[in-house]
């Protein structure tokens, strides 16, 4: 536990209004604790997923830790709000293995998307349009995109442990779960899910590194130390490539446009949902059902994703496991802080992620995966004119492998069918606007 000086309580106290909001020291480092625990898991998987894109696994683990430490203690002291933030699950798998696999973009380039997606995410919170975004679509929507991610995570989990595999009669079908990666991943997945319906804190990470030790004690992980010092981030450490952002052309699929959308409006629906989340959690909305301090909060995220790509790692979101810190008492930024010391504390042993297979990774992404489907459960589906544009999202972020088809569907779908039942309003103008910018998006893609 930190140990903080009495001459300087006082100043703690002012800066976060511990009193005001009924809480105390010790209760919001034990939340911040609590918080990382929950979320120190990305410390492992962001690595291996990006390291599946070419970057350096140790690099990458380091710049994790740096971003997010970063990141979570600029949120609490800019904005006084328990959120901590990191590399965002779901982007990070877009980043990829859309952008780069798929796409073929060099990870340099795709940081450099990123890069920008945060700098456009800056100017429209300076101009109040992600604002105005965020009134055109509808709540539900977001619960959907969030669906729709998980799913998508899931499936590369499965896919990652080999208990799905690729089929040329069914597209996928069920792998071989005799082979050593399917049944190490099927114990890690017994171990966390158990550890999580007992609610114990920090079940994602215990389980992965239950099922390394299992993959260890099988011979399924060569342990071999290499010598490490913080300077290996720069590795990946500004290393983004603006100059090639600016050459993608039809060699690269979608284009610069697409790449930057996902990132931008995926970063603002996950931002927002959570935002609501633990705001309304932590009792910190007010009685007009407004959040305080948004622009600040909206400001820090953008900041943090312009920051962790230079320092080497795809989009930085808030992070839903906040609600964990929450729980555990806390009600101001000073839990974030204490989430990102211990975040800044983890970089000296980050690069050992590498040691970690896929094997013990992939029970972590289908149980994030899972956990993401909760929000489903606020989509009304007995009403055709919000249940089929949800489905939609939901169904083609993972059957297409991409999270602007789902998006694209979604929105597009629900501006169609309430222009078929005449409900459409002058006030419906930038949800329209969406709507036509993703037709195009298709009619450019069939043409393609």
């Amino acid at each position: 536990m930190l140990v903080v000086d009495p001459s300087e309580r006082g100043l703690i106290e002012r800066h976060f209004a511990l009193t005001e909001r009924g809480t105390t020291v010790r209760t919001e480092v034990l939340a911040g604790s609590t918080t990382f625990l929950t979320m120190a898991y990305i410390i492992i998987v962001n690595p291996a997923i990006l390291g599946a894109a070419g970057m350096p696994v140790a690099a990458v683990a380091a710049a994790t830790c740096l971003a997010a430490g970063l990141a979570s203690i600029l949120m609490g002291i800019t904005a006084n709000v328990p959120l901590a933030l990191a590399p965002g699950m779901g982007l990070n798998a877009y980043f990829a293995f859309t952008v780069v696999w798929g796409m073929g973009v060099p990870w340099p380039v795709a940081l450099g998307c990123v890069f920008l997606s945060g700098i456009a995410f800056l100017l429209l919170t300076f101009a109040g349009i992600r604002q105005l975004i965020i009134a055109a679509i509808p709540p539900q929507l977001f619960a959907a995109v969030a669906g729709g991610i998980g799913l998508f995570i899931g499936l590369i989990g499965l896919k990652n442990a080999g208990i799905i595999v690729t089929s040329p009669a069914t597209s996928v079908t069920l792998g071989n779960l005799h082979a050593p990666g399917a049944a190490l991943a099927l114990f890690g997945l017994v171990v966390t899910a158990g550890l999580a319906a007992w609610k114990v804190r920090g079940a994602i990470l215990i389980g992965i590194a239950a099922t390394t030790i299992a993959g260890w004690l099988t011979g399924q992980v060569a342990f071999k130390p290499e010598p490490y010092d913080l300077t290996a981030i720069g590795q990946v450490a500004f290393h983004l490539d603006l100059a090639g952002v600016f050459g993608l052309s039809g060699s690269h699929g979608l284009g610069l446009f697409e790449i930057l959308f996902v990132f931008l409006f995926v970063d603002l629906f996950d931002n927002v949902g959570t935002l609501v989340g633990v705001t309304r959690r932590a009792g910190l909305i007010d009685k007009q059902g407004r959040i305080p301090r948004l622009n600040r909060i909206l400001f820090t995220d953008a900041v943090a994703s312009i920051a962790g790509s230079l320092f080497g790692t795809s989009t930085v979101t808030s992070y839903v496991e906040s609600a964990a810190g929450v729980q555990a008492g806390g009600r101001t930024g000073l839990t974030a802080v204490v989430t990102g010391v211990l975040f800044l504390l983890a970089m000296f042993v980050a690069p050992w992620a590498q040691l970690v297979p896929l094997a013990a990774t992939a029970p972590a992404l289908v149980l994030v995966g899972g956990l993401m489907m909760a929000p489903l459960a606020d989509v009304d589906w007995d009403d055709a004119e919000i249940a089929i544009p949800a489905f939609l999202t939901v169904a083609m972020i993972p059957f297409t492998f991409s999270i602007a088809n789902g998006l694209a569907f979604g929105i597009t779908a629900y501006a169609l069918i309430r222009l078929i039942r005449g409900r459409i309003t002058v006030s419906d103008w930038l949800l329209l606007v969406l709507a036509g910018l993703f037709v195009v998006r298709f009619a450019w893609l069939a043409a393609g």
